[in-house]
């Protein structure tokens, strides 16, 4: 392991017997990048057999996040500019990375400090030991940006309770500590001012019981009574009909959503409609990363993904052109056309595969997340 530097844009270090990745790019509230995805793969990689580390701990710098996300300026200028491969090379790794971090062996403790959303997600709400403060803001935006829910947030948001996971990802919005517990996409809340006690108690001690003594119960959250108007609407069969249903219901916020709902890329709300679902079906998260793998290649190349982030990030005047323009006009046939196999070849989960080998997940060995020894009782 290289030696540390106070500016690398992921730092390794190792307290006790608990090794710790800081996401260190304050400035980009951590985004990540493909040399930091490749440092997070090859560190767990290697502690995973090391008898000196007992625990993982994932820390944001800064007093913003722990990270809001993939590289998505460079997303973009890929897509606009360049062919996509760098991309592509980019989504293979950090799924891969998503995997290693669901099935991994030890105790993984990510602390969902303020903002966590996108690829800030995927590398904290896979892991065993999943932790939010008040301050935590965590999302999957990506419909806003013209993209649709990956690094495994389809499988995540369809496992929770209802229509819940549907409308978070439909919507894009933002949840705090108790909801994201009631979603599943948290363990416990601990208050942001013990994270450093705690911190220093897991160089010491096993990590569940670190964490209990430091936890504590979150301000009641919004979703619980909002799953009166969530669960009929968005359990409707079309994003047309729970539109309808929204604005049918007279319920202020329901009609709220419908509007929040239709500012987003139509394409991406009706392909990620269709991927909570289909994600539901395929059940552990290894063939859910193999979906959102093709549609996410499918995304780089269509028009919306390139204007939402123009739009948003870019240029920031908050009006996409999105094409096509509203939900009707999204044909079944183009929804489909995401979901269609790779003639590059699809994601794998084999050891020694790269992204230019194109060889198709089997579904050998446990699911990812299902059955590692460090999860929370």
């Amino acid at each position: 392991m290289h030696p540390q530097h106070a500016d690398d844009p992921v730092r390794v270090r190792t307290e006790g017997r608990a090794g710790h990745l800081v996401l260190n790019r304050p400035r980009a509230l951590n985004s990540l990048t493909h040399p930091m995805v490749r440092t997070l793969d090859a560190t767990l990689a290697a502690w995973e057999s090391d008898p000196s580390v007992d625990t993982v701990v994932l820390f944001g710098a800064g007093e913003r996040g722990l990270c809001a996300g993939g590289d998505i300026r460079a997303i973009h200028d890929d897509a606009r500019d360049g062919d996509g491969r760098a991309t592509e090379a980019f989504w293979w790794d950090e799924y891969r990375l998503n995997a290693r971090i669901a099935r991994y062996p030890k105790p993984y403790v990510a602390l969902m400090d303020g903002i966590v959303m996108g690829g800030g997600v995927g590398v904290s709400a896979h892991g065993g030991v999943r932790l939010v403060t008040e301050r935590s803001r965590v999302a999957m935006p990506e419909t806003g940006i013209g993209f649709v829910p990956d690094v495994g947030g389809t499988h995540l948001l369809g496992r929770a309770p209802g229509e819940l996971g549907t409308y978070l990802a439909l919507t894009g919005v933002a949840v705090g500590a108790a909801d994201a517990l009631l979603c599943g996409l948290a363990d416990r809340f601990v208050p942001s001012d013990r994270l450093p006690a705690l911190v220093a108690d897991l160089a010491e001690l096993p990590a569940g019981e670190a964490v209990l003594r430091y936890a504590a119960e979150p301000d009641r959250g919004e979703l619980t009574d909002a799953r009166a108007w969530i669960d009929p609407c968005f359990s409707a069969d079309t994003a047309e009909e729970i539109v309808d249903r929204l604005l049918a219901t007279g319920v202020p916020a329901a009609k709220e959503a419908a509007e929040t709902l239709l500012a987003k890329s139509p394409t991406a709300v009706k392909v990620t409609l269709e991927a909570v679902r289909r994600a539901r079906a395929l059940g552990s998260l290894e063939p859910v990363l193999v979906q959102e793998f093709r549609v996410s290649c499918a995304a780089l190349r269509g028009p919306d993904l390139v204007e939402g982030v123009r739009a948003q990030i870019v240029d920031k005047d908050r009006r996409p052109r999105w094409s096509p323009a509203t939900l009707a006009e999204v044909s079944a046939p183009a929804v489909a056309g995401f979901f269609a196999a790779r003639d590059g070849g699809d994601l794998s989960f084999a050891d020694g595969a790269d992204a230019a080998s194109g060889a198709l997940w089997h579904g050998t060995g446990a699911p990812a997340g299902e059955g590692v020894q460090g999860r929370l009782p």
